[in-house]
């Protein structure tokens, strides 16, 4: 072949000393790490036309917020006044500790049973009487703060206390000089105790404990 007709890419001979072949062109080297490539947004920032990602919205899935409802509120203000009677109750009752002792003796049938140990039966039950309104005390104040369990403890316990209540007063306590002031608080106090359990058991009550739980769960009480 002649100098004149040459390849399509040139002289051969001019190709193989190392130079690129015509026509080719070096893809644009990448920048030092950090800097950014030209017409490339800054590190962080979105390229124009493309919105950033929604996210989700902050108390996703929160119940309704709301206030402590009237339910629990006349809920636990029967439930105190049912506190302060039973304590009422008990002070009367335990006032006149020879008039309980006597009557203790005269209606046991037990010749073991004297008047010491009568004495000191009945100190126990204060004592376990004190503790039982403290108990109930603190239940009553957890139900406030909108404590689910608490709520709950007081149905149970509650439950119970108007049942055996009712057939405690039913029976009587027959003889007793207090026993007509004695009864009568009892009535009041268990009317009160239902009257509680059945206003916590309502469906705005079950709503705020539902929203006071999940503010704990949350850390926002």
């Amino acid at each position: 072949m002649t100098s004149g007709q040459s390849g399509p890419h040139g002289d051969p001979d001019q190709q193989g000393q190392g130079g690129p072949p015509q026509g080719w062109n070096a893809p644009p080297s990448q920048p030092p790490y950090g800097q950014q490539q030209p017409g490339q947004p800054p590190y962080g920032q979105q390229y124009p036309g493309y919105a950033p990602a929604p996210s989700a919205p902050t108390g996703y899935g929160a119940p309704p917020p709301m206030e402590r409802p009237t339910t629990v509120r006349a809920g636990i203000g029967a439930l105190v006044a049912s506190l302060v009677l039973g304590l009422i109750s008990a002070i009367v009752t335990f006032s006149d500790l020879d008039g309980l002792i006597e009557e203790t003796l005269r209606q046991s049938t037990d010749p073991a049973i004297t008047e010491d140990l009568a004495r000191t039966g009945i100190l126990i039950g204060v004592v376990i009487t004190l503790i039982i309104l403290g108990l109930q005390a603190l239940f009553i104040w957890f139900a406030w703060q909108g404590r689910n369990w608490a709520r709950i403890v007081i149905w149970v316990l509650g439950g119970i206390s108007v049942v055996f209540g009712l057939v405690g007063l039913a029976a009587g306590t027959g003889g007793q000089a207090t026993s007509g002031f004695a009864t009568s608080l009892g009535w009041f106090q268990l009317i009160l105790t239902a009257v509680g359990i059945v206003a916590l058991a309502l469906k705005p009550s079950n709503d705020w404990y539902r929203f006071r739980g999940w503010q704990r769960a949350n850390g926002q009480g």
